[in-house]
């Protein structure tokens, strides 16, 4: 099993149709300078926590033949057959029927969180997966057909299976350029190490050599020890094509190996940005426009946001319409670039503990200036946490439709024959304690405010306690 942990966009709703009207005085197109940025950004920034993208497979899936190994690495604590299990090079070619549907039932047995009036329990849970595995499975789109229902049952609308072909366009939100992805985990001794948890299949780390499990030691050079995975996520950015060197140590107890990975730019820049003169031209307004939660958007973003400001932009206005969501990680850290040291992003809760988290801004913002976010009903998921934060948090005025509703977190996790399946495991309370989901978020203004009004509003915001 690997698991893709990406919290999605909620399915295109065809009833909510994009408004028509510009909530913005019309005036030129967007002047996106789509070459210079792209060559400059041409790949992503990303955090892996529990809300990041994550993918995870056994060494059966993910085994590689051994590679030349450059240094060693052996400790006296460890078992005799760890080296063994990491350097395995048999991979299960014939996976049956059975085995998929029987992953597929325990993934929602350890993980999924119900939201909805549908009773679900442990116990009712397992005489399902009695039932379903009483006799044999002849052919795999039965156990694909197996699965849908198993899934269809639980009553929520964003637990469901994908196809392999659904799966693997989930590289789209690749993190770092190379497709692994990272978490950063105790090392015991009062600091961190980096691991990987997940590598996308056959994609440039995986094919270099890089295992599930290993762990980043160096980044052209540069040790990673206690630093964050968005850290050396950072590190491991650069444009498609180019090379990035990196020191990963197999397992606990095995050798440290140098790869050469090149990588490579999946995602597409989701950020359009001009400068707008409005009230007489007496205020320069910085407009970005954010289509999507990608690998790219935290720093495209960051890009436009520098070159609005050099442009003589005074406030800006973020506009989150029709934006579904993706990866929720870049949302958060985009966030964080308008909050205050120690600001309350969100907060997330769930089964496991590991959903359970306070997620605060750890720097000072990228910019003061007063901010308006445009969202409407097609604004969800990510869109909605970045829209609640600045909101919750007195950083930004909230003008357009009620939002979507779609405050769950869903994981994505690969089955044997390179299928998947999307499961809730969790939800997102606002810096305010709103529950997203289901509920939407408010605006402020249903109209575009005059930018006194909008000052006034902030200066009589109050944030949240601990905010």
């Amino acid at each position: 099993m690997r698991l893709l942990h990406s919290p999605l966009p909620p399915p295109l709703l065809t009833s909510f149709a994009p408004r028509k009207t510009s909530i913005l005085p019309k005036k030129a197109s967007l002047n996106y300078a789509q070459k210079p940025l792209q060559q400059a950004l041409s790949t992503g920034i990303s955090l892996v926590l529990s809300l990041g993208l994550l993918v995870s497979a056994p060494n059966s899936i993910l085994a590689l033949e051994s590679p030349s190994v450059l240094e060693s690495s052996n400790s006296l604590n460890c078992p005799e057959n760890e080296v063994e299990e990491v350097y395995s090079t048999e991979v299960s070619k014939v996976v049956s029927n059975e085995k998929i549907v029987e992953e597929a039932w325990q993934i929602v047995n350890d993980s999924f969180l119900n939201t909805s009036p549908r009773s679900w329990s442990p116990e009712s849970w397992l005489k399902k997966k009695d039932d379903i595995l009483s006799s044999s499975i002849q052919t795999r789109s039965k156990a694909h057909d197996i699965i849908k229902r198993m899934l269809a049952s639980l009553g929520d609308p964003y637990t469901r299976f994908l196809s392999p072909e659904e799966f693997s366009k989930m590289a789209r939100y690749d993190m770092t350029g190379i497709g692994v992805n990272l978490r950063d985990v105790p090392d015991g001794n009062g600091g961190s190490k980096l691991k990987v948890l997940g590598l996308l299949l056959d994609g440039p780390a995986h094919s270099a050599g890089v295992r599930q499990g290993d762990e980043l030691v160096s980044v052209n050079g540069v040790n990673v020890r206690d630093k964050s995975a968005f850290e050396a996520s950072s590190l491991l950015l650069g444009p498609s094509g180019t090379f990035v060197n990196i020191m990963v140590k197999h397992g606990n107890c095995g050798p440290v190996q140098s790869i050469d990975v090149e990588r490579q730019s999946i995602a597409k820049t989701p950020v359009f940005y001009r400068l707008e003169q409005i009230e007489s031209g007496s205020v320069s307004v910085g407009y970005v426009r954010l289509k999507e939660f990608n690998a790219l958007a935290r720093k495209d973003l960051v890009t436009a946001i520098k070159r609005l400001e050099g442009m003589g932009a005074s406030s800006f206005v973020l506009d989150l319409r029709d934006n579904l969501g993706g990866l929720v990680q870049a949302g958060i850290e985009i966030a964080k670039l308008f909050l205050n040291e120690g600001d309350t992003v969100i907060s997330t809760v769930g089964r496991d503990p590991q959903y359970r988290r306070n997620i605060v801004a750890e720097a000072p913002p990228l910019i003061t200036a007063p901010v308006i976010v445009l969202v409407n009903k097609k604004t969800a998921s990510a869109s909605e946490i970045v829209a609640t934060a600045l909101h919750d948090n007195c950083r930004a005025v909230l003008v357009g439709d009620k939002t979507y509703g779609k405050g769950l977190i869903q994981s994505v996790f690969e089955l044997p024959d390179g299928s998947g399946v999307v499961v809730t495991i969790g939800k997102y309370v606002t810096p305010n304690n709103l529950d997203i989901n289901g509920n939407g978020v408010d605006p402020d203004f249903r109209n575009f405010p005059a930018w006194s009004e909008v000052t006034n509003r902030l200066s009589k915001c109050h944030k949240p306690q601990g905010g």
